[in-house]
């Protein structure tokens, strides 16, 4: 009789639209393919732009009325008719003149503002005979080549023209394309995992953080939970950088408008920074960096060549203007702390001071479950300063120090910043997607710009290499990150509440309490369930609040100076003597572990 086999379930890939050329073609045809359905069925309706999306498309529409989820079902049906008629998309160079005339004709002002900025030749692609648009490409050769079982039209939302919030406010549609209906499905799937950990909602049923209107958007409200939390990560993080030869800074919220001035950021950077106040006939801007600072404080004195390389390190609150459009939740505000740290050394430095960072980086972003990682290593763009000597010393040094940790990394040639080459490091989360997390990056401006020196050894003045590091990122953001990764249930060692104690009786409660007070000691966080529910109500309450340990305690319990506990990840744990749980959750704690471990 031959051996029964399990058919293994291989999850499906989803390729991203950047890496894979047929999809691109797939969903930016679609984009095509929308809106001309759109105009079919709203004829006053005036087509901006529709690019694709790593994971699908949109197409921005200006149009009188809004659009509606029964619109969306009939513009599906549409597009469903077009792709079935086969129809051809073909490529067609024209004079300005010529594509001028024929978007005059169909009364497309914004085509009319975009042609404005193409240089020739000007392209169109046209759909059937009918309908065209400004586009470079590249398409699908004909509507047959979609599949009308592997799309959906996912929603609407609003827009401003050219990103501008003093423009017209458009209507933008987002789809998304596949090759087959099952890597839809799954995409769906995914989705809807991605909802279920939405570090939004997850914040507000775990009461951690909050944005208060009152107050202002993009504004954090750190709440005790979340604030536990975020204490627990700062400590970490102090800890790791202290072991690794860091010394930290504390610097100011705002600084004299000069000093920007003299940074480089009132040039760079001004749309991004909040306005100026007048203190003391003085003007001061929020900080929206720290680097300026830090530099401030390198050239406080005069270095010597043996005090390189120096390496500091803050947990630095910056203020940023954001719009309000792209704000979101915690992974994108106008106030965050980030984890900048600042390394000042030799040029013959360089290799082993990336390579230092690279295994901090490794270090603390492991601690939070995050192991895999898509690196890139931005080199020298056409517009830049410094000399080819010292780019490529720099450049060297970020290849050398990748290589001997063992990373594979991607090269983006020429993507490096004016001032110097850079990694980028982005995290990986339970459910498949990367987040940009980690940059270090070389800069040979800001010491040139504030003049900095250190003695060599032969008594000349030389420039130090600076190198600007962060690992977190924003705190916020890395927070945010870390709750969808997690889908708040947190290890044990961060869990802002980590063992719920629950009497079912109130002849317990003076054991319960006197247990509650030794954990305190003992830095364990616990509270007791005073509701008075049933025993089943206390647990679902738990559960749903994602406490890692509950601990029941009945009158037997009390009498053995044991609890009876249920773990949200290891499950049923059965009766265990208060000092074992004392014992492991001490220990949990200090190794920063997941899971309790009992000895006995």
């Amino acid at each position: 009789m031959p051996e029964s086999t399990t058919e293994v379930q291989v999850p499906l890939t989803l390729p991203k639209t950047s890496e894979d050329p047929e999809l691109l073609k797939i969903r930016h045809s679609m984009s095509h393919v929308m809106a001309m359905a759109v105009q079919q069925l709203f004829p006053a309706a005036k087509v901006t732009i529709g690019p694709w999306t790593e994971t699908g498309f949109y197409y921005d529409f200006d149009n009188p009325v809004p659009f509606s989820e029964a619109d969306l079902k009939a513009i599906k049906k549409e597009m469903g008719k077009i792709i079935a008629r086969r129809l051809p998309l073909q490529r067609l160079e024209v004079t300005r003149a010529e594509a001028e005339a024929k978007i005059i004709a169909n009364n497309e002002p914004y085509k009319l503002e975009i042609l404005a900025g193409l240089e020739e030749p000007i392209t169109l692609y046209t759909l059937g005979d009918t309908w065209w648009d400004l586009c470079a490409g590249p398409h699908v050769a004909h509507t047959g080549e979609l599949n009308a079982k592997a799309f959906e039209l996912e929603s609407v939302a609003g827009a401003y023209w050219r990103g501008d919030e003093t423009k017209a406010q458009l209507q933008r549609i987002y789809g998304t394309a596949w090759r087959t209906p099952e890597q839809l499905t799954e995409y769906q799937r995914r989705k809807q995992e991605a909802l279920r950990r939405d570090h939004r909602r997850i914040g507000k049923d775990l009461e951690l953080f909050s944005i208060e209107d009152e107050a202002g958007a993009g504004l954090v409200f750190w709440h005790p939970r979340g604030a536990r939390m975020r204490l627990l990560i700062e400590d970490f993080w102090r800890v790791a950088h202290f072991d690794a030869g860091y010394e930290l800074l504390y610097t100011p919220h705002v600084a004299d408008i000069n000093l920007w001035k003299t940074s480089g950021h009132l040039d760079f950077y001004a749309e991004s920074m909040f306005g100026p106040m007048q203190v003391d006939e003085r003007e001061y801007q929020l900080k929206p960096m720290n680097c300026p600072f830090h530099v401030l404080t390198y050239a406080s004195k005069l270095r010597s060549y043996k005090e390189l390389p120096i390496r500091w390190a803050e947990l630095g609150t910056v203020y940023r203007y954001e719009r309000p459009g792209v704000m979101h939740g915690l992974m994108r505000v106008r106030g965050f702390t980030q984890d900048d740290a600042h390394v000042f050394c030799l040029p013959s430095q360089i290799g082993d001071e990336i390579l230092k960072i690279l295994n901090l980086t490794e270090e603390i972003l492991s601690t939070f479950d995050f192991t895999n990682y898509e690196i890139n290593l931005s080199t020298r763009p056409e517009k830049s300063i410094g000399d080819d000597a010292v780019w490529d010393l720099a450049t060297n040094g970020l290849i050398e120090a990748l290589n001997r940790k063992g990373w594979s990394y991607k090269v983006d040639e020429g993507g490096g910043a004016f001032y110097g080459p850079k990694i980028d490091l982005k995290i990986e989360d339970a459910i498949g997607r990367m987040w940009q997390c980690s940059t270090i990056q070389l800069d040979f401006n800001l010491p040139e710009r504030f003049d900095l020196e250190y003695v060599a050894a032969d008594g000349s003045r030389q420039k130090p290499i600076m190198i600007h590091r962060a690992i977190f990122g924003s705190l916020e953001r890395f927070f945010g990150i870390m709750t969808e990764n997690y889908a708040g249930d947190f290890p044990f060692w961060l869990a802002p509440e980590q063992i719920r104690l629950l009497p079912v009786t109130d002849e317990v409660i003076d054991y319960a309490e006197a247990i509650q007070a030794e954990f305190q000691k003992a830095g364990i966080r616990s509270t007791i369930d005073r509701s008075g529910e049933r025993l089943g109500k206390l647990i679902r309450n738990g559960e749903q609040q994602k406490i890692p340990v509950l601990a029941v305690i009945g009158i037997q319990e009390a009498e053995q100076q044991s609890l009876s506990l249920r773990s949200r990840r290891q499950g049923d744990l059965g009766i265990v003597s208060k000092t074992s749980l004392l014992t492991a959750a001490q220990e949990a704690n200090h190794n920063r572990n997941a899971d309790l471990t009992f000895t006995e």
